[in-house]
């Protein structure tokens, strides 16, 4: 086994506890330097639930060394069950939108999938984005960019498979065993599969950046839930500070990498006339980049520079 990372316990105590904090780690008082150079103690103003911005670095830290600590048999299976959540997740949200033709609704629900996934300690390729390669930074021991590309690589290929099990399932059940035309809910998935392909195509280059960054926007915004849900040891706390986020990524049309997984597979099989090429080219590759780049970019690093690894504290003359 290996040794303990720099400022992290052994792999076996990040698989049990990166992730989750336990109610009770922070304690009741703050130790505050005084003028004079002594200590003194000072009654935490912050709620136990509270976990402060620079431990929650230190976890969100702890959490990419565990990642890459993982067995690829767990590795594998946590993301399968991820990607098949979240397609679930994906269908149910569309199904309610059509529905009750209110798309905020659906959005509003969406959420749903993303909190279990997170409460169950599931994997999914953006999450990973963001916290894996911290670890790195922080030169963990055994942390290498060939571990962080592993990783990767495992999620995606699990979030894949759970997404288009998901997707062959719902196909089936829509259409009786493909006996039948699938519906409303076939035929808007089918839509958006042609819109959110063809539809970038049609503006060549401009297209394919407008993909890439509604992918940056998605990450930022699900990376920020991750690392909001983290900020509160209770689960209730967890799912209000994930909900937020998560809720605008889906409304606002954003583009994440696995919810697509299972979208555009799905709107293939319901008769989306657009090719698995167009997916790749016009929607996953641009897609998956962009969350790469908002999740790392705009939350990870931004969290590991001002609160794992702050500049030095200005000395004020009096």
């Amino acid at each position: 086994m290996r040794g303990p990372g720099r400022g992290g316990p052994e792999c076996g105590a990040l698989n049990d506890a990166a992730t989750m904090p336990v109610k009770g780690a922070l304690t009741v008082c703050s130790k505050i330097q005084s003028a004079e150079g002594g200590e003194y103690h000072m009654p935490n103003q912050m709620t136990a639930d509270y976990v402060k911005p620079n431990d929650l670095a230190k976890l969100m830290v702890d959490a990419g060394e565990a990642k890459v600590c993982l067995s690829t048999r767990d590795t594998l299976i946590r993301a399968f069950m991820a990607g098949a959540i979240l397609a679930l997740a994906a269908v149910f949200a569309i199904t309610i939108a059509i529905k009750t033709g209110s798309p905020l609704t659906g959005a509003i629900l969406f959420p749903v999938g993303f909190i279990l996934i997170y409460l169950l300690g599931f994997d999914l390729l953006t999450g990973v984005f963001m916290l894996v390669p911290l670890a790195l930074l922080d030169r963990r021991p055994g942390v290498t960019a060939a571990q962080v590309l592993r990783n990767w690589g495992l999620v995606f290929i699990g979030n894949f498979a759970g997404a288009i099990t998901v997707a062959f399932m719902m196909s089936f059940i829509l259409t009786y065993g493909y006996t039948v035309n699938g519906g409303l809910i076939a035929e808007k998935v089918a839509h958006i599969g042609m819109a959110r392909t063809l539809g970038y195509e049609e503006h060549g280059l401009p297209g394919w950046f407008t993909i890439f960054i509604r992918g940056i926007l998605c990450n930022w915004m699900v990376s920020t839930g991750v690392a909001a849900a983290m900020l509160s040891t209770s689960a209730i706390g967890k799912i209000f500070a994930m909900w937020m986020p998560i809720m605008l990524f889906f409304y606002m049309g954003f583009e994440h990498s696995v919810v697509n997984m299972f979208l555009f597979p799905f709107a293939l099989i319901m008769g989306g006339d657009f090719t698995f090429m167009d997916y790749l080219l016009w929607n996953e590759i641009p897609t998956a980049l962009g969350n790469l780049v908002g999740g790392l970019l705009f939350v990870g690093l931004i969290m590991f520079i001002t609160h794992y690894k702050p500049a030095p504290k200005r000395v004020l003359e009096l």
